[in-house]
């Protein structure tokens, strides 16, 4: 019976310092987890962030949709311009006397491919619309407006994606305690947002530490 008793004692043991491991490995290797895929997701949503600053300033608008923005990626080009201050003499009526003007002239340099000046030779841009990591094929978030601004007519887009399908694998007490996070060292909320549809704004809900380069 001792001999027993003393197996069922190892075994208990070892079955809490198993648990004991886990409570605190689980949250290290979550954050890894995170942070891993995070970097991706928001690396593909900078991608279309670019794309999207590249739509609006040849046509004036943000795209509504995926479709529109990688055909615009895929041929659209950028007008590279260059303003110069000129003058010049010109006869005024009331003083009647040859009078200086000074004017700005925008001369038209050449074009370049917004494809090869965003991508170069990488077509990632084709499928910018995937969310990296998902376990459905589940696509970006997207949505594109007008919104009127102190008078002004703006566009506008937004672009998001729930955590909870990045990290659709995870513990759910975790997965939880991360949709709750309020801190300005993490992504805050339940989602990886960029832009907004009420402000005028493109930036992301993500801290600096996901914007840091990798040193070569």
């Amino acid at each position: 019976m001792k001999t027993v008793l003393k197996l069922v004692l190892w075994a208990l043991s070892i079955v809490f310092a198993y648990m004991i491991y886990l409570s605190v490995n689980a949250p290290i290797e979550f954050k890894k987890v995170k942070q891993e895929r995070y970097t991706k997701v928001i690396n593909t949503m900078k991608d279309i962030r670019n794309s999207q600053e590249a739509y609006r300033a040849v046509n004036g608008e943000f795209a509504k949709d995926f479709a529109s923005l990688v055909a615009f990626v895929d041929s659209a080009n950028y007008t590279i311009t260059q303003q110069r201050d000129s003058s010049f003499y010109e006869y005024d009526k009331v003083y009647r006397i040859d009078m200086l003007r000074e004017v700005k002239i925008i001369d038209t340099l050449g074009f370049i491919s917004v494809k090869d000046s965003l991508f170069k030779q990488d077509t990632r841009y084709k499928n910018m619309m995937n969310v990296p990591y998902a376990q459905n094929n589940e696509k970006f978030n997207m949505e594109a407006k007008v919104i009127r601004k102190n008078d002004y007519r703006v566009p506008v887009f937004k672009l998001w994606v729930d955590k909870n399908i990045i990290l659709y694998d995870q513990p759910a007490d975790l997965l939880a305690a991360e949709n709750a996070q309020m801190s300005v060292e993490e992504v805050n909320g339940p989602q990886i947002i960029v832009g907004s549809l009420e402000d005028v704004s493109t930036n992301g809900n993500w801290p600096p530490i996901y914007d840091k380069k990798k040193k070569n």
